[in-house]
Parts: structure tokens; sequence; C-alpha cells
């Protein structure tokens, strides 16, 4: 045992891994590296069996909050190669979305479903798992265990109706951003969201955080088009508006809200000043939200889940 959290597994893989190592872990079956392994190289073979059980420990915590995670047969390579040529494919996406899911045999037969083979949607899923166990290690810590019950219960239910186990991760993020919006105040949103992120890898700034968020999501599913006005600033009011427009967004309206929680987690990892509020309505068949970026103490709003509003 090398920790209690998965914050704290994680950083002592991350310990253990060296730029130019030779060793690295994959799973025997499928040639895929896992989260929280995923792009790391050890500069020796028993090291790299150090971080093959930590690997192993932190997806075991992580199978806590979504039991759907799959399960990989890890084991340790050698590639004599130069890092820079030597890393597979698969490990060149971002650490918190790398490729890490798949089932075996076993895994696959008590859920009665296959998981997807494309390699986007397993990024996703894997992003979603690492936000909604940010979250809930925040609210265990903050001692807002009711909520966190609530998220479970919730998503129990749900995943009973679900036949595509891809599906279930999406489920994941839009229970807890409902039970957020249902059981915080927005005050308490803003404060989990902000403990949250730091328990993920830190994200280099961004002179546009707007941008760099949304071309994340692009990537990893969660959206698929999107376009976004300049800011608009009242100096007065201490305010500034962007307005996006986005298509094909993987989560779901419940109960006439809007689930935002990704977009908003990610924001707050882009910036120290995030927003302080969304507002969206439906335009066609996508999305138009609107963030507001207030300065000073102004109270937040509308950052998990926020009602779908008639546009004119």
């Amino acid at each position: 045992m090398v920790g209690t959290t998965l914050t704290e597994i994680r950083e002592h893989i991350e310990s253990l891994a060296s730029d130019d190592g030779s060793f690295y872990l994959v799973c025997g079956r499928t040639g895929e590296r896992p989260v929280p392994a995923a792009g790391e190289r050890f500069d020796g073979r028993a090291t790299a069996r150090a971080a093959l059980r930590a690997t192993e420990q932190y997806r075991t915590a992580l199978r806590r909050y979504d039991p759907q995670l799959p399960y990989y047969d890890l084991i340790v390579c050698e590639d004599t190669r130069p890092a820079a040529t030597a890393v597979p494919p698969d490990a060149r996406s971002e650490r918190e979305a790398a490729p890490a899911t798949g089932s075996d045999a076993g895994a696959a037969a008590e859920s009665g479903t296959e998981p997807s083979a494309d390699p986007e949607r397993r990024r996703l899923v894997e992003f979603c798992h690492r936000v909604a166990a940010a979250v809930f290690e925040t609210l265990s810590d903050a001692e807002y265990d009711g909520v966190e019950t609530a998220v479970m219960d919730a998503y129990f239910e749900l995943a009973e109706t679900l036949a595509d186990p891809d599906d279930l991760c999406l489920c994941l993020l839009e229970c807890t951003a409902a039970e957020l919006d249902a059981r915080l105040t927005p005050a308490e949103q803003a404060d989990v969201l902000s403990r949250a992120v730091t328990r993920l890898t830190p994200v280099e700034p961004a002179d546009d955080p707007v941008s760099a968020t949304f071309d994340r999501l692009q990537r990893l599913g969660l959206v698929g088009e999107y376009s976004r006005s300049p800011a608009a600033v009242d100096i007065d009011a201490g305010v500034r508006t962007v307005v996006v427009h986005l298509s094909e967004y993987a989560l779901s309206p419940r109960e006439g809200r809007l689930p935002v929680l990704p977009v908003a987690f990610d924001l707050y990892r882009q910036r120290r000043d995030p927003p302080s509020r969304f507002r969206v309505s439906r335009v066609g068949d996508g999305w138009r939200v609107v963030l507001t970026f207030a300065d000073g103490e102004r109270a937040p709003d509308g950052l998990a889940s926020v009602p779908i509003r008639s546009e004119g």
C-alpha cells in the first residue's frame, strides 16, 4: 500500500518515473497503457514492477467510484530505443485522458457488455473517471458524505438501464453534476471544484483559457464543433463575458437542466479567476453557453448543472 487516495498513489507512480527510462507498463492482452502509468517510463525492472503494483492499486481504488471500470493484465516491458521514439502512440495523449479501457473476458461476461474499441472513446471514458474521482475524494475530505452517497445511488439506478458500458462514464458525470447542484450551495460547489482540480496534474497556463478548455474537450469527444465570441468586458461592473456555441455535447439534459460540470472543472484548472456563472440555451441541435468571469468576491452561480433558458 503506497497511499490511501488516488492523488497519493498517482504521485508515488510519478516519483518512480524517469524521462529516459527504458521500461514501461502495458496490458499483455490489448497492448494499451492505462492511467495513471500511461506515458511513464522507468529506469529499472524492479522500479517498473513497483509502479505496476501501484497502478493496480490505483485502478482498484478508482473502481470504488465506477465498478464498470475495465481490468488490465499489466506486464513490464523494456524498449531499448531512445525515449523520444519508444513511447507507443497511445501514450501521446494527455495524462488524464490516456486510453485506458477494454475488458478481459471475465469482466465482460459479468457485465454482459463489451466496451468500445475506439481509442477516442476510451480517452473520454478515462477523463470522466478522473474528474469524477477527484470530485468524490474532495467530497469525502469535506465531509459531504451525503452528496457522495446520493450520486452513487442515482448512478447505480441509471446504470441498470444502459446497455453500452461506455455510456456509464457520462452517466456518472451527469449524476454527479445533478447532486452537486441539488445538495450544495453555489459557493460550496465552487469550493469543491477549486479543491478537486488540485488532485489532477496541473495544466500549463493558457493565454486563452476558454479556447484551451474547449479544444481539450473537443479532442476528448465531449463536444463536437464549437465557436466562441471575443470577450465582452464591462469595466465598471468588473465582469467579462464569453459566448460559446457548441454542438454534439456528450452530456444530456436532465429535468430541464444541462450538466456543465466537466466544462467548469477544466476551466477551473485553466486559470486563477475561474468562471462565476454559466448560462445555457438550446440553439437548433446545439447549445449557446454564456460564461461570466467576475472580478472580486462576486458569488458564483450555476457551476455544476444549470437551467436551460429560452432564447429571446
